[in-house]
Protein backbone atom coordinates (compact mmCIF):
# COMPACT_ATOMS: atom_id res chain seq x y z
CA UNK A 1 0.00 0.00 0.00
CA UNK A 2 1.84 3.06 -1.32
CA UNK A 3 -0.73 5.71 -0.39
CA UNK A 4 -4.05 6.01 1.46
CA UNK A 5 -6.48 6.31 -1.46
CA UNK A 6 -8.37 3.26 -2.76
CA UNK A 7 -9.94 4.01 -6.15
CA UNK A 8 -11.84 2.02 -8.76
CA UNK A 9 -12.04 1.77 -12.54
CA UNK A 10 -14.99 1.82 -14.92
CA UNK A 11 -14.73 -1.28 -17.07
CA UNK A 12 -12.82 -4.42 -18.02
CA UNK A 13 -9.90 -2.47 -19.51
CA UNK A 14 -7.79 0.31 -18.07
CA UNK A 15 -8.16 3.71 -19.71
CA UNK A 16 -5.27 6.14 -20.08
CA UNK A 17 -6.88 8.53 -17.61
CA UNK A 18 -7.40 5.75 -15.06
CA UNK A 19 -3.77 4.72 -15.44
CA UNK A 20 -2.75 8.30 -14.75
CA UNK A 21 -4.94 8.40 -11.63
CA UNK A 22 -3.49 5.13 -10.32
CA UNK A 23 0.02 6.49 -10.86
CA UNK A 24 -0.65 9.36 -8.45
CA UNK A 25 1.56 9.02 -5.33
CA UNK A 26 -1.42 8.97 -2.95
CA UNK A 27 -3.17 6.01 -4.62
CA UNK A 28 -2.23 2.76 -2.93
CA UNK A 29 -4.97 0.35 -3.96
CA UNK A 30 -7.42 -0.31 -6.79
CA UNK A 31 -10.72 -2.01 -5.92
CA UNK A 32 -12.49 -4.10 -8.57
CA UNK A 33 -16.18 -4.88 -9.02
CA UNK A 34 -18.33 -7.19 -11.13
CA UNK A 35 -18.29 -4.60 -13.93
CA UNK A 36 -14.54 -5.17 -14.22
CA UNK A 37 -14.85 -8.91 -14.80
CA UNK A 38 -15.47 -11.09 -17.86
CA UNK A 39 -13.49 -14.25 -17.17
CA UNK A 40 -10.33 -15.33 -15.32
CA UNK A 41 -8.03 -14.66 -18.29
CA UNK A 42 -9.35 -11.11 -18.78
CA UNK A 43 -9.06 -10.46 -15.03
CA UNK A 44 -5.45 -11.65 -14.98
CA UNK A 45 -4.62 -9.37 -17.92
CA UNK A 46 -6.31 -6.39 -16.24
CA UNK A 47 -4.46 -6.98 -12.97
CA UNK A 48 -1.14 -7.31 -14.81
CA UNK A 49 -1.84 -4.00 -16.56
CA UNK A 50 -2.62 -2.24 -13.27
CA UNK A 51 0.47 -3.65 -11.58
CA UNK A 52 2.59 -2.56 -14.54
CA UNK A 53 1.31 1.02 -14.24
CA UNK A 54 2.45 1.19 -10.64
CA UNK A 55 4.51 -1.63 -9.18
CA UNK A 56 3.52 -2.17 -5.57
CA UNK A 57 -0.03 -0.89 -5.93
CA UNK A 58 -2.46 -3.43 -4.44
CA UNK A 59 -5.54 -4.78 -6.20
CA UNK A 60 -8.53 -5.58 -3.99
CA UNK A 61 -12.13 -6.75 -4.24
CA UNK A 62 -15.16 -7.35 -2.02
CA UNK A 63 -15.22 -11.13 -2.39
CA UNK A 64 -16.74 -12.72 0.71
CA UNK A 65 -18.87 -15.60 -0.56
CA UNK A 66 -22.65 -15.85 -0.74
CA UNK A 67 -24.27 -12.89 -2.44
CA UNK A 68 -21.11 -10.77 -2.16
CA UNK A 69 -18.88 -12.51 -4.69
CA UNK A 70 -17.83 -10.16 -7.49
CA UNK A 71 -16.37 -12.80 -9.80
CA UNK A 72 -18.51 -15.85 -10.54
CA UNK A 73 -18.11 -17.55 -13.92
CA UNK A 74 -14.79 -19.37 -13.80
CA UNK A 75 -14.56 -19.03 -9.99
CA UNK A 76 -15.69 -21.49 -7.34
CA UNK A 77 -18.98 -20.46 -5.73
CA UNK A 78 -18.14 -19.71 -2.10
CA UNK A 79 -21.05 -20.41 0.30
CA UNK A 80 -22.54 -17.64 2.41
CA UNK A 81 -20.70 -17.42 5.72
CA UNK A 82 -23.96 -18.06 7.60
CA UNK A 83 -23.81 -21.66 6.34
CA UNK A 84 -20.60 -22.22 8.30
CA UNK A 85 -22.23 -20.82 11.41
CA UNK A 86 -25.12 -23.25 10.97
CA UNK A 87 -22.69 -26.14 10.56
CA UNK A 88 -20.82 -24.97 13.66
CA UNK A 89 -23.98 -25.47 15.71
CA UNK A 90 -24.00 -29.14 14.64
CA UNK A 91 -20.31 -29.94 14.34
CA UNK A 92 -17.89 -27.18 15.43
CA UNK A 93 -14.67 -28.85 14.35
CA UNK A 94 -15.98 -29.74 10.92
CA UNK A 95 -17.22 -26.18 10.48
CA UNK A 96 -13.79 -24.77 11.32
CA UNK A 97 -12.14 -27.15 8.87
CA UNK A 98 -14.61 -26.28 6.11
CA UNK A 99 -14.32 -22.53 6.73
CA UNK A 100 -10.53 -22.70 6.53
CA UNK A 101 -10.76 -24.60 3.26
CA UNK A 102 -13.18 -22.03 1.86
CA UNK A 103 -10.82 -19.23 2.81
CA UNK A 104 -7.97 -20.97 1.00
CA UNK A 105 -10.01 -21.57 -2.16
CA UNK A 106 -11.30 -17.99 -2.20
CA UNK A 107 -7.91 -16.38 -1.70
CA UNK A 108 -5.91 -18.72 -3.94
CA UNK A 109 -8.29 -18.25 -6.87
CA UNK A 110 -8.11 -14.48 -6.52
CA UNK A 111 -4.33 -14.48 -6.31
CA UNK A 112 -4.06 -16.78 -9.32
CA UNK A 113 -5.64 -13.95 -11.34
CA UNK A 114 -3.50 -11.19 -9.84
CA UNK A 115 -5.87 -9.91 -7.14
CA UNK A 116 -3.89 -9.22 -3.96
CA UNK A 117 -6.51 -8.67 -1.28
CA UNK A 118 -10.16 -9.12 -0.36
CA UNK A 119 -12.21 -7.10 2.11
CA UNK A 120 -13.26 -10.09 4.22
CA UNK A 121 -14.30 -11.62 6.55
CA UNK A 122 -17.46 -9.99 7.88
CA UNK A 123 -17.27 -9.81 11.69
CA UNK A 124 -20.73 -8.32 12.16
CA UNK A 125 -23.11 -10.24 14.40
CA UNK A 126 -26.37 -11.51 12.95
CA UNK A 127 -28.98 -9.92 15.18
CA UNK A 128 -31.73 -10.74 12.65
CA UNK A 129 -32.26 -7.03 11.95
CA UNK A 130 -29.92 -5.90 9.15
CA UNK A 131 -30.94 -6.94 5.65
CA UNK A 132 -27.65 -5.69 4.22
CA UNK A 133 -25.72 -8.06 6.51
CA UNK A 134 -28.00 -11.08 6.86
CA UNK A 135 -26.38 -14.24 5.47
CA UNK A 136 -23.01 -12.48 5.28
CA UNK A 137 -22.62 -12.91 9.06
CA UNK A 138 -21.41 -16.18 10.58
CA UNK A 139 -23.58 -16.05 13.69
CA UNK A 140 -25.15 -13.94 16.42
CA UNK A 141 -22.62 -15.35 18.91
CA UNK A 142 -19.40 -13.31 18.95
CA UNK A 143 -17.38 -16.35 20.00
CA UNK A 144 -18.58 -18.34 16.99
CA UNK A 145 -17.92 -15.37 14.71
CA UNK A 146 -14.37 -15.01 16.02
CA UNK A 147 -13.57 -18.72 15.71
CA UNK A 148 -14.94 -19.09 12.18
CA UNK A 149 -13.41 -15.83 11.02
CA UNK A 150 -10.08 -17.01 12.39
CA UNK A 151 -10.43 -20.23 10.40
CA UNK A 152 -11.25 -18.35 7.19
CA UNK A 153 -8.28 -16.02 7.65
CA UNK A 154 -6.00 -19.00 8.26
CA UNK A 155 -7.12 -20.19 4.83
CA UNK A 156 -6.29 -16.78 3.41
CA UNK A 157 -2.87 -16.93 5.05
CA UNK A 158 -2.15 -20.35 3.53
CA UNK A 159 -2.78 -18.73 0.13
CA UNK A 160 -0.57 -15.75 1.02
CA UNK A 161 -3.37 -13.20 1.44
CA UNK A 162 -4.08 -10.77 4.28
CA UNK A 163 -7.55 -10.03 5.65
CA UNK A 164 -9.96 -7.26 6.64
CA UNK A 165 -12.59 -7.57 9.37
CA UNK A 166 -15.69 -5.43 8.86
CA UNK A 167 -17.61 -3.28 9.77
CA UNK A 168 -16.21 -1.86 13.02
CA UNK A 169 -17.67 -1.61 15.61
CA UNK A 170 -20.63 -3.56 14.18
CA UNK A 171 -23.22 -3.31 11.40
CA UNK A 172 -25.50 -6.13 12.52
CA UNK A 173 -27.98 -4.23 14.70
CA UNK A 174 -28.78 -1.07 12.71
CA UNK A 175 -31.52 -1.78 10.19
CA UNK A 176 -30.78 0.88 7.57
CA UNK A 177 -28.35 0.21 4.72
CA UNK A 178 -25.43 2.64 4.91
CA UNK A 179 -25.16 2.55 1.10
CA UNK A 180 -28.38 4.54 0.87
CA UNK A 181 -28.93 6.01 4.37
CA UNK A 182 -27.17 6.90 7.62
CA UNK A 183 -28.01 4.12 10.11
CA UNK A 184 -28.18 4.71 13.85
CA UNK A 185 -27.48 2.09 16.53
CA UNK A 186 -29.02 3.37 19.76
CA UNK A 187 -27.88 0.55 22.05
CA UNK A 188 -25.95 1.24 25.25
CA UNK A 189 -22.20 1.34 24.84
CA UNK A 190 -21.83 -1.66 27.14
CA UNK A 191 -24.01 -3.80 24.87
CA UNK A 192 -21.96 -2.96 21.78
CA UNK A 193 -18.62 -3.37 23.51
CA UNK A 194 -19.48 -6.68 25.16
CA UNK A 195 -20.78 -8.34 21.98
CA UNK A 196 -20.22 -6.73 18.54
CA UNK A 197 -16.71 -5.50 19.31
CA UNK A 198 -15.41 -8.75 20.79
CA UNK A 199 -14.43 -10.61 17.57
CA UNK A 200 -12.02 -7.76 16.81
CA UNK A 201 -10.44 -8.19 20.23
CA UNK A 202 -10.33 -12.00 20.18
CA UNK A 203 -8.72 -12.27 16.72
CA UNK A 204 -5.67 -10.45 18.07
CA UNK A 205 -2.62 -10.05 15.85
CA UNK A 206 -4.08 -12.29 13.13
CA UNK A 207 -6.47 -9.49 12.16
CA UNK A 208 -4.47 -7.49 9.62
CA UNK A 209 -6.96 -4.72 8.89
CA UNK A 210 -10.48 -3.53 9.62
CA UNK A 211 -13.09 -1.52 7.76
CA UNK A 212 -15.20 1.06 9.57
CA UNK A 213 -18.99 1.36 9.65
CA UNK A 214 -20.82 4.44 8.40
CA UNK A 215 -23.15 4.21 11.40
CA UNK A 216 -23.82 6.57 14.29
CA UNK A 217 -23.59 4.99 17.74
CA UNK A 218 -24.96 7.81 19.94
CA UNK A 219 -23.81 6.12 23.15
CA UNK A 220 -20.25 6.01 21.77
CA UNK A 221 -20.09 9.28 19.81
CA UNK A 222 -22.32 11.72 17.94
CA UNK A 223 -20.69 11.12 14.53
CA UNK A 224 -20.42 7.99 12.35
CA UNK A 225 -17.68 5.56 13.36
CA UNK A 226 -15.65 6.38 10.23
CA UNK A 227 -15.22 9.95 11.48
CA UNK A 228 -15.01 9.24 15.22
CA UNK A 229 -11.72 9.59 17.11
CA UNK A 230 -13.44 8.13 20.19
CA UNK A 231 -14.31 4.95 18.32
CA UNK A 232 -11.25 4.48 16.10
CA UNK A 233 -8.48 5.86 18.29
CA UNK A 234 -10.08 5.41 21.70
CA UNK A 235 -11.94 2.11 21.43
CA UNK A 236 -10.18 0.31 18.58
CA UNK A 237 -6.58 1.43 19.02
CA UNK A 238 -6.25 2.17 22.73
CA UNK A 239 -8.71 -0.13 24.46
CA UNK A 240 -8.59 -3.12 22.08
CA UNK A 241 -4.92 -2.60 21.24
CA UNK A 242 -5.48 -3.02 17.50
CA UNK A 243 -2.31 -2.16 15.59
CA UNK A 244 -3.39 -3.09 12.06
CA UNK A 245 -4.55 -1.01 9.12
CA UNK A 246 -7.90 0.83 9.26
CA UNK A 247 -9.89 1.36 6.06
CA UNK A 248 -12.84 3.70 5.85
CA UNK A 249 -15.90 2.22 4.22
CA UNK A 250 -16.63 3.80 0.85
CA UNK A 251 -16.69 7.59 1.26
CA UNK A 252 -19.22 7.84 -1.60
CA UNK A 253 -21.91 6.01 0.39
CA UNK A 254 -24.92 7.91 1.75
CA UNK A 255 -23.79 7.06 5.27
CA UNK A 256 -20.76 9.35 4.74
CA UNK A 257 -22.20 12.34 2.89
CA UNK A 258 -23.24 14.24 6.03
CA UNK A 259 -19.54 14.63 6.83
CA UNK A 260 -19.18 17.24 4.07
CA UNK A 261 -17.73 17.33 0.58
CA UNK A 262 -15.29 14.69 -0.57
CA UNK A 263 -12.12 16.48 0.61
CA UNK A 264 -13.72 17.13 4.01
CA UNK A 265 -14.81 13.49 4.35
CA UNK A 266 -11.29 12.33 3.53
CA UNK A 267 -9.71 14.75 5.98
CA UNK A 268 -12.11 13.85 8.78
CA UNK A 269 -11.61 10.11 8.22
CA UNK A 270 -7.83 10.47 8.39
CA UNK A 271 -8.07 12.67 11.49
CA UNK A 272 -10.32 10.11 13.18
CA UNK A 273 -7.81 7.33 12.66
CA UNK A 274 -8.40 5.82 9.22
CA UNK A 275 -5.28 4.76 7.32
CA UNK A 276 -6.97 4.07 3.99
CA UNK A 277 -9.75 5.94 2.18
CA UNK A 278 -12.04 3.87 -0.04
CA UNK A 279 -13.43 6.05 -2.84
CA UNK A 280 -15.73 4.22 -5.28
CA UNK A 281 -18.02 5.22 -8.14
CA UNK A 282 -16.94 8.87 -8.00
CA UNK A 283 -13.98 9.28 -10.38
CA UNK A 284 -14.41 13.05 -10.74
CA UNK A 285 -14.41 13.42 -6.96
CA UNK A 286 -11.23 11.37 -6.67
CA UNK A 287 -9.55 13.43 -9.38
CA UNK A 288 -10.43 16.56 -7.43
CA UNK A 289 -9.41 15.04 -4.10
CA UNK A 290 -5.91 13.86 -4.99
CA UNK A 291 -4.34 17.32 -5.53
CA UNK A 292 -5.93 18.62 -2.29
CA UNK A 293 -5.27 15.72 0.06
CA UNK A 294 -2.50 16.27 2.57
CA UNK A 295 -0.95 13.02 3.74
CA UNK A 296 2.50 11.94 4.87
CA UNK A 297 3.19 8.28 5.59
CA UNK A 298 5.05 7.87 8.86
CA UNK A 299 6.91 4.73 9.94
CA UNK A 300 3.95 3.23 11.81
CA UNK A 301 1.62 3.73 8.80
CA UNK A 302 4.15 2.08 6.50
CA UNK A 303 4.48 -0.86 8.89
CA UNK A 304 0.71 -1.37 9.00
CA UNK A 305 0.42 -0.99 5.24
CA UNK A 306 3.18 -3.51 4.58
CA UNK A 307 1.12 -6.25 6.23
CA UNK A 308 -1.54 -5.90 3.51
CA UNK A 309 0.79 -7.10 0.76
CA UNK A 310 0.46 -10.68 -0.52
CA UNK A 311 3.07 -13.20 0.58
CA UNK A 312 4.85 -15.55 -1.79
CA UNK A 313 4.42 -16.08 -5.49
CA UNK A 314 0.93 -17.21 -6.50
CA UNK A 315 0.51 -20.01 -9.05
CA UNK A 316 -1.34 -19.21 -12.25
CA UNK A 317 -4.85 -20.63 -12.55
CA UNK A 318 -3.83 -23.65 -14.62
CA UNK A 319 -1.13 -24.49 -12.09
CA UNK A 320 -3.44 -23.94 -9.14
CA UNK A 321 -5.94 -26.50 -10.38
CA UNK A 322 -3.21 -29.16 -10.40
CA UNK A 323 -2.22 -28.60 -6.77
CA UNK A 324 -3.35 -31.32 -4.36
CA UNK A 325 -3.85 -28.76 -1.58
CA UNK A 326 -6.29 -26.79 -3.71
CA UNK A 327 -8.20 -29.91 -4.78
CA UNK A 328 -8.40 -31.09 -1.15
CA UNK A 329 -9.68 -27.68 -0.04
CA UNK A 330 -12.43 -27.88 -2.67
CA UNK A 331 -13.53 -31.17 -1.12
CA UNK A 332 -13.49 -29.87 2.45
CA UNK A 333 -15.19 -26.48 2.02
CA UNK A 334 -18.75 -27.78 1.57
CA UNK A 335 -20.80 -26.84 4.69
CA UNK A 336 -23.73 -29.13 3.81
Amino acid sequence: MLGPVVCDIASTRLSAHEASRIAHPLVGMVILFTRNYENPRQLAELCAEIHAVKPGVLIAVDHEGGRVQRFREGFTEIPAMRSYGELYARDPERALRAAGAAGFVLASELRACGVDFTFAPVLDLDWGRSAIIGQRAFSSDPRVVARLAQAVTHGFLAAGMANCGKHFPGHGWAQADSHVALPVDERPAADIESADVMPYAWMGISLVSVMTAHIIYPQLDAVPATFSRRILRGLLRERLGFDGFVFSDDLSMKGAVNAGGYPERARRALDAGCDGLICCNAPEEVDALLPQLEFTADASWRERAARLAPRGRAPEREQLEKLSLYRRALELMDPA
